[in-house]
């Protein structure tokens, strides 16, 4: 399915006929954040500098519209349904998700508050094997993504894969919604759970302390880099039985995970002291401690890879569209383009040369949107 027929069903919210055709709009702001344009105002400068490129994939009988016109349409296009064809789109691009990894996670857009309104809040969906972006969903206002986790789960097709999620989806209902999805968990566990978070710490202590008869494995990795060594030491356990007794009734609950991550700064000037930070999960998984390590440490590829790419070279934090759906909107077509740039990998280049040579380039630019040059 080719890019712009995966948003056929979007809707025109403009209720008359208008000279701009809602798909050239798509078309040339998508082609114009992938170069690079980060406000409509861009999105308008690069589309005019590339209209005849622009009229070999759509007429575009009237020109460009104007960044107001761009404005005002994306203000008022339906996010939700814009989102739910992106989702389509990218089930595409990963048909297979059976075995992946899929971390979940929030970020905060900080640029789209304006006063009355506090900044909008996005939970999304990455996989972290094509290190691309599966979906979103905006938190409701005055609300967190214990409620939005589930809707975006509802919108993606998770049978048989590994889903992540840091403490805030560490909810009884996100478990059965995976479980019931035909996926497993790994979930964090912290003190938004106090009274499951201290069991699991007391068990593990306990455990390690030898006071307590029961199975357990563990796994170590270290390694050294940046001027740091790291060891992440990973213990698992299959006796979750006594959180049913605790009236903890976690659907599918197959083992309890310990990160231990111990990190030594080396040197002239370190002064040899090791930072230790524990960390503590529950998960559908059997208690196998490698692919657990593995598992967990995948979830912050999220961070890495998707997060602050899009602060750092889609500057996502600075944008100041905040009409409307339009900062919703306009965050969809920066993972678009996130994904498109990704998928291309002819030039082994960061993701802002990358923008720079689509807007250099439009064999390049066509390229990363798989048109034939």
């Amino acid at each position: 399915m080719s890019l712009v027929a995966a948003f056929d069903d979007l809707s025109d919210p403009r209720g008359r006929q208008c000279p701009y055709r809602l798909d050239e709009l798509l078309l040339a702001a998508i082609c114009a954040v992938i170069s690079g344009a980060e406000s409509w105002t861009a999105v308008v400068e690069w589309s005019e500098t590339k209209l005849d490129w622009l009229r070999q994939q759509l007429p575009f009988a009237n020109g460009i519209a104007s960044h107001d016109t761009f404005g005002r349409v994306f203000s008022l296009l339906d996010a939700t349904q814009f989102e739910a064809c992106f989702v389509r789109w990218m089930g595409t691009m990963c048909p297979a998700l059976p075995g992946q990894h899929i971390a979940i996670d929030g970020k905060c857009v900080r640029g789209s508050h304006d006063g009355k309104h506090s900044a909008i809040h996005l939970v999304s969906a990455w996989s972290s094997a094509s290190g691309l972006t599966l979906g979103q969903v905006r938190t409701a206002d005055k609300s967190n993504e214990i409620t939005a986790i589930p809707q975006l789960l509802a919108t993606l097709d998770i049978k048989g894969a590994v889903i992540t999620i840091d403490a805030m989806g560490c909810q009884h209902d996100v478990a059965a919604k995976i479980v019931a999805g035909g996926a497993d968990y790994v979930l964090g566990v912290k003190d938004n759970q106090p009274s499951l978070a201290e069991a699991i710490r007391l068990w593990f202590d306990a455990a390690e302390a030898g006071t307590l008869d029961r199975p357990f494995w563990d796994h170590n990795h270290t390694e050294k880099d940046h001027g740091r060594i790291e060891t992440r030491r990973c213990l698992v356990t299959n006796d979750v039985a006594w959180l049913g007794q605790q009236n903890q009734h976690w659907a599918g609950v197959q083992s309890l995970i310990m990160i231990e991550s111990r990190r030594e700064i080396i040197g002239r000037n370190s002064s040899g002291a090791a930072s230790v930070e524990r960390r503590y999960y529950l998960s559908s998984l059997a208690a196998k401690a490698a692919h657990l390590a593995h598992i967990v440490r995948a979830h912050w590829g999220i961070e890495n890879n998707m997060h602050w790419v899009l602060d750092v070279a889609f500057r996502e934090d600075d944008c100041r569209i905040r009409v409307g759906e339009g900062a919703q909107n306009f965050a969809i077509l920066r993972r678009i383009a996130l994904n498109l740039l990704k998928n291309e990998k002819s030039t082994k280049v960061g993701i802002a040369t990358k923008r720079l040579k689509a807007g250099w380039s439009a064999d390049y630019l066509a390229k990363v949107l798989g048109l034939p040059i």
